[in-house]
């Protein structure tokens, strides 16, 4: 018996039926273009939400966190958005999203699981929902394709824990395979496996925990889609992914206030910057990508400010280390750092870093050495 089915049998007494997992993810390059119908470019991390399921007949939802020490009880028949806060809301929005869809889905039992940290930027919480909604869907003998759950896991994120995120996190972590990278067009949700092979250049992305927990759904980053949205309409395009590179000087002229211009500015030239870094992998020049990584983070800290001084610190840090490029990743306002490097260099920069936030009294990070990995998967 799996530590997961031990955890479920102790706290429902009772056997779970399946059991799934699904990765957090780290983006390559590609941050807030999501939600302007934009490119993307995640891999899925070997770190994993776990969760074993078990249906019920009488409507009643209990779910259970081994990370969070929590126990939430709830009815189906409650379920509308807002009801819930915290990690609950993650599965409890996911049972609400298949109903709303029309299917019959009753109560459930559900033991979660994980090694994504949480609050660090690598998305637990879209994990969390794409490992629920594949046990619930796999339980009901509702078959769906990875592509329909990525947005049933978006409706859940969006419409009933209030997070207004994109489908980059669910596609990451449902549609990923390993030594890849996936391009995402988030318009038409067509995906391109890109090679990623690292081992094969010596190169490695050190991942690096600054530890300095984020909260999106404080209004910071619904601020900043709002803005973008309102920047679109003002330009008539349907979304700021309509902006070529050759159109932002003209596009920029035409905003009313600096912080507006500067939000189309870091959206355009990210695009960019995705396309840029595919055509370079494409290409088995994985070693060139740093400078568009280090741009990328440059953008993010002036143009869409989501940066904090720690993943500013942990940036300048690796790339004076050694580093190829860095760059933070996630919506920003804490989170992690990437930074790519060869692998006799990764050690040194992990440790310059933890001795530059030793110097500046920040809280000691964490690092991982980590590699493209596979998504989503049934463990039974």
């Amino acid at each position: 018996m799996s530590p997961v089915d031990a955890a479920f049998r102790r706290a429902f007494d009772r056997h779970a039926d399946t059991v799934w997992a699904a990765p957090g993810r780290i983006n390559l390059i590609g941050e807030h273009t999501d939600y302007n119908d934009g490119f993307v470019l995640p891999v899925a991390l070997p770190h994993t939400i776990s969760a074993a399921a078990a249906p019920r007949d009488d409507g009643v939802l209990r779910f259970v966190s081994l990370q969070a020490h929590d126990r939430v009880e709830t009815h189906v028949e409650k379920l509308e958005p807002g009801m819930l806060a915290g990690w609950a809301a993650h599965p409890a929005g996911v049972v609400w999203a298949l109903r709303e869809a029309g299917y019959e889905v009753g109560g459930l039992d559900l033991l979660v699981d994980g090694t994504v940290p949480v609050g660090a930027g690598l998305s637990s919480s879209a994990a969390l929902s794409c490992a629920t909604a594949l046990a619930v869907t796999h339980l009901h003998g509702i078959l769906l394709a990875r592509p329909d759950v990525a947005r049933l896991a978006q409706r859940a994120e969006n419409d009933f824990v209030g997070m207004p995120c994109g489908i980059l996190d669910q596609s990451a972590s449902l549609l990923t395979k390993a030594d890849h990278a996936l391009f995402l067009d988030t318009r038409t949700l067509h995906v391109e496996h890109v090679p990623l092979d690292l081992a094969a250049q010596g190169l490695v992305l050190l991942l690096i925990n600054t530890r300095t927990q984020h909260q999106l759904v404080d209004g910071e980053y619904a601020r900043r889609r709002r803005t973008c949205e309102q920047a679109a309409r003002r330009l008539g395009v349907r979304a700021l992914r309509d902006i070529s590179p050759g159109q932002l000087g003209d596009a920029l002229d035409q905003l009313p206030h600096e912080v507006m211009r500067r939000r189309v500015r870091h959206v355009v030239t990210e695009n960019n910057r995705v396309l840029d870094t595919v055509r370079l992998l494409r290409g088995d020049a994985v070693n060139y990508i740093g400078r568009l990584l280090t741009a990328s983070h440059v953008s993010l800290r002036d143009d869409y400010e989501v940066t904090t001084p720690e993943l500013d610190v942990a940036v300048d840090t690796a790339l004076e280390a050694g580093a190829l490029g860095a760059r933070m990743t996630g919506g920003g306002f804490g989170g992690c750092v990437i930074a790519l490097t060869t692998s006799e260099s990764a050690q040194a920069c992990a440790t310059a870093v933890r001795q530059a936030f030793h110097r500046r009294g920040f809280a000691a990070p964490e690092h991982y050495i980590t590699t493209p990995s596979t998504g989503a998967w049934q463990l039974r």
